[in-house]
């Protein structure tokens, strides 16, 4: 039977713990029991945890052997913030499937309203992306790093970037991977109603490649997801 599997919010020495909601969630939700045993997420990796303390607010583990854990590839995604219930169900997904690195980008299309509340939610993101990374097994949650501006997002750094464009339905993706996979893989999503002329040049000029997902128009959450799942694929990973 498979473990589930946890992120400690506490580490000391060969203990570990859960706190708040994430212990009552444990405790009351999943009925876990004294002597109960899960795969623990540590800064050191994974290990496996036998429940040695049950409380309202706190579950306690001692911690065992390690636990082998999958790889998962170096793929960041650059996503134009969108509205954000679709948004954080493509967060959730892209945990999901093996994305590294998560960067909320404010394109020129991006709404006004959600460009300017977008900070504040990065600490919900995180916690969506927590939740996802142990559901799936993951063996660390993805970064989901502070919103910035497209200055900054043409900047980012990777040994392969690729600009996902409707205007390039001859390159798709799958063959771009398959001609240059090396390194960190950055993929940048543009907002719902595309990247601007201006925004494509200055990808053009730095450098970044381009590509499409298909002839068909998606919408931003699917396009993010599809990606996801399909340099996963390509590059061997989750």
């Amino acid at each position: 039977m498979t473990r589930r599997r946890w992120i400690a919010d506490e580490i000391s020495g060969n203990h570990a713990a859960l706190t708040g909601r994430h212990a009552d969630h444990l405790r009351t939700v999943l009925r876990a029991r004294l002597g109960q045993e899960f795969d623990i997420v540590t800064p050191d990796g994974v290990r496996r945890g036998r429940v040695t303390r049950l409380d309202q607010d706190r579950v306690e583990f001692e911690l065992g052997e390690p636990v082998p854990a999958v790889a998962f590839p170096n793929l960041t995604l650059a996503l134009s913030i969108f509205k954000f219930d679709r948004m954080e169900w493509a967060i959730e997904k892209c945990t999901e499937l093996g994305v590294m690195r998560m960067v909320p980008v404010i394109a020129q299309r991006t709404e006004p309203r959600l460009a300017a509340a977008a900070a504040k939610r990065v600490e919900r993101w995180q916690r969506i992306a927590r939740q996802a990374s142990e559901q799936s097994r993951r063996p660390a949650p993805p970064e989901i790093l502070p919103p910035v501006k497209l200055k900054e997002a043409v900047a980012l750094p990777g040994s392969t970037r690729v600009l996902l464009a409707e205007s390039e339905p001859d390159a798709r993706l799958a063959d771009v991977l398959d001609s240059d996979r090396s390194g960190e893989i950055v993929l940048a999503l543009g907002p719902e109603g595309g990247w601007t002329d201006s925004e494509l040049a200055a990808f053009r000029d730095a450098g970044w490649k381009f590509a499409s997902l298909g002839t068909t128009i998606l919408r931003a959450e699917t396009a993010a997801i599809a990606a996801a799942a399909i340099s996963v694929s390509k590059l061997g990973g989750g």
